[in-house]
């Protein structure tokens, strides 16, 4: 029996139909169970593993969710609920869709900062990242095996709170808040990338997440100079501040010389920009650049001090870290003293003439270009 033409074109429309309404229902039910585990109460969210850059990214939440389907519920839903469920989740102005639009937003910005990194390294150390490695160069980075973790240490731009969070990852701690400082900085048990065979490093490398928190450059330095200048320091003062001291101080006195105490920022600055230092670099005002070598690690994630709190409390979430793991917000250096900020900054740069601040912008000029930062004064070049 022969079926009329205009039958069968109904037969495969309704075909067609039910095949899509079929995949519509699959992804509204990933949806769903997605939306739940966001809600206050629910399972906790896992994601998908990095690095970010190979994740894309897309200016609608819905899209953005089902593109990156979050597994790790078992909970079944009827239809009917899935239908009340997402219409109340996705109302205008819920918490849900505060978090998803906060998401989108966080996943764009290290999608910019790794693209304009990739830039700035193809512009000025173009072939860099096929080098090698030496011992040196990896020797800033911790690892943390459990989460698949490299840190590379940023002194003075949240790198205490984050060796705390690495040992609370590692399980060598239970809670950041009981961490002293001298602990986090020395008592941490936590290892090295360079204390690894080369096969390690070079697995380490491939596999894990590539971490990196930095902060605007000016106002590290100056961070830097007022814990370490500023506050009493048996290490500092004698081994950095008697020679400062000595070199550009004229008329100093025997107690200044003696003690290395009371060096001006001027001085200090002086020092930083002498081709002959009178004491080698260190670790607390070292250009990031350098420091931790972006070009040649390829970093999947750059956070900044300034959004510190809530940029490393969502990457903890995509390593899938411990639901009551948030990063700390305390300051144990000092606690009494008003944290550097860019209104500071500005004051101990006034110090300075404009020759000195250009000088001191040319020495982080690579710091400023690789991480967006812009010129801390209208007069530099």
């Amino acid at each position: 029996m022969k079926f009329p033409c205009s039958l069968c074109c109904s037969l495969w429309f309704l075909l067609l139909i039910g095949v899509g309404s079929l995949l519509l229902l699959a992804c509204l039910q990933n949806l769903t169970e997605m939306l739940l585990q966001q809600t206050p109460g629910a399972n906790v969210l896992v994601a998908p593993r990095w690095p970010l850059d190979k994740e894309p990214v897309t200016d609608s939440p819905i899209l953005f969710m089902i593109a990156h389907p979050l597994v790790g519920s078992s909970r079944l839903f009827t239809k009917r609920q899935r239908k009340l469920l997402l219409r109340s989740s996705l109302a205008p102005g819920t918490e849900v869709e505060r978090r998803v639009e906060q998401r989108v937003e966080l996943r764009r910005t290290q999608a910019t900062r790794l693209h304009l990194l990739r830039e700035v390294c193809a512009k000025y150390q173009a072939g860099s990242s096929e080098q090698p490695l030496s011992q040196q160069q990896v020797s800033r980075v911790y690892v943390e095996d459990r989460f698949g973790l490299l840190y590379c240490e940023v002194p003075k731009a949240g790198c205490s709170n984050w060796k705390r969070v690495l040992m609370v990852l590692g399980g060598s701690a239970t809670s950041t808040q009981d961490i002293p400082h001298d602990a986090a900085h020395y008592t941490n048990h936590l290892r090295r990338l360079d204390s690894y065979d080369r096969a390690g490093i070079t697995k380490r490398l491939r596999s894990y997440s590539k971490v990196l928190f930095v902060r605007e450059p000016f106002e590290r330095l100056v961070s830097a100079f007022r814990d370490k200048f500023e506050s009493p320091n048996s290490y500092y003062h004698p081994v950095f501040g008697r020679p400062i001291i000595s070199k550009y101080r004229v008329n100093a006195t025997r107690r200044a010389l003696r003690t290395g105490t009371g060096v001006t920022f001027r001085e200090f600055v002086q020092y930083l920009l002498d081709v002959h230092r009178p004491v080698g670099m260190d670790i607390h005002w070292q250009p990031v650049s350098q420091l931790c070598n972006p070009c040649l690690f390829r970093y999947n994630f750059i956070g900044k001090f300034e959004n510190l709190e809530e940029e490393a409390n969502f990457l903890l979430q995509r390593i899938r870290a411990p639901t009551n793991l948030t990063f700390p917000r305390f300051k144990d250096r000092n606690p009494l003293a008003e944290r550097t900020s860019s209104s500071i900054t500005q004051m101990y740069f006034s110090q300075l003439n404009s020759t000195e601040r250009q000088k001191a912008f040319d020495f982080y000029y690579m710091d400023y270009q690789m991480f967006n930062y812009p010129k801390p004064f209208k007069e530099l070049h």
